[in-house]
């Protein structure tokens, strides 16, 4: 066998080692984003008062960890922006201001990573943010910005749940129920999401009580 065989073969064996390494690495952090899902759905629809905003703080510190071993994935920074919007909402009023500018940094920065990561959800959740934050100058809401990242997030995903859900919520914030209820009407119809019943079933209650309340 000549040198340059040699040197070809080790080259491939490299190359070998290092794909299984990488798909090592993704499989480590698919399972950490699902154990993240996983867990906020439980917290979020199975858990309330007190412990529920305890668990939230917990997962945050679980989030942390997962970032922190992914530092160029977009999946852990979404979800940990999504857990500290959740969190805010939970706790509600001008203390909840610093955990909802934490999660649009997050939110912000997975989007500068892959603006598609996760079907668009850091668009739909950023969109979110910009609807119930408050406006300057005690916050940084805004219903104009709030408007172009739920459209966006539509467009990258016109059949999902959560992309419908939170538009159809938004239009419901500005009075435009007629055109809410097409939007949730959508987001009733939308395919199951692998691996996320609990989080479906209650976005699906939350749907049902919203069309109850427009009709």
């Amino acid at each position: 066998m000549n040198t340059l065989s040699i040197r070809l073969k080790k080259i491939y064996a490299g190359i070998i080692c290092l794909g299984l390494v990488s798909s090592a690495a993704w499989a480590d952090l698919d399972t950490d984003v699902l154990a993240l899902q996983k867990q906020w759905a439980e917290v979020n629809y199975q858990i309330e008062g007190k412990d529920q905003i305890s668990a939230f703080e917990r997962l945050i510190i679980d989030a942390d960890a997962v970032v922190v071993a992914n530092p160029k994935q977009a999946a852990p920074l979404i979800w940990r922006g999504i857990i500290k919007s959740t969190l805010a909402g939970k706790k509600g009023g001008l203390g909840a201001l610093g955990l909802a500018k934490a999660a649009k940094k997050d939110l912000e920065k997975s989007i500068i990573l892959d603006a598609t990561a996760m079907q668009g959800s850091a668009l739909t959740s950023l969109g979110t943010l910009y609807l119930n934050v408050p406006g300057w100058p005690v916050g940084f809401g805004s219903d104009k910005k709030a408007e172009k990242f739920l459209l966006k997030a539509i467009a990258i995903n016109p059949d999902g749940i959560d992309s419908n859900y939170f538009y159809a919520d938004f239009l419901v914030a500005k009075k435009r129920n007629q055109e809410a209820a097409t939007y949730f009407r959508k987001a009733q119809n939308a395919a199951p999401r692998l691996n996320r019943p609990l989080a479906d079933a209650g976005r699906q209650k939350e749907i049902a009580t919203a069309l109850e309340s427009i009709n």
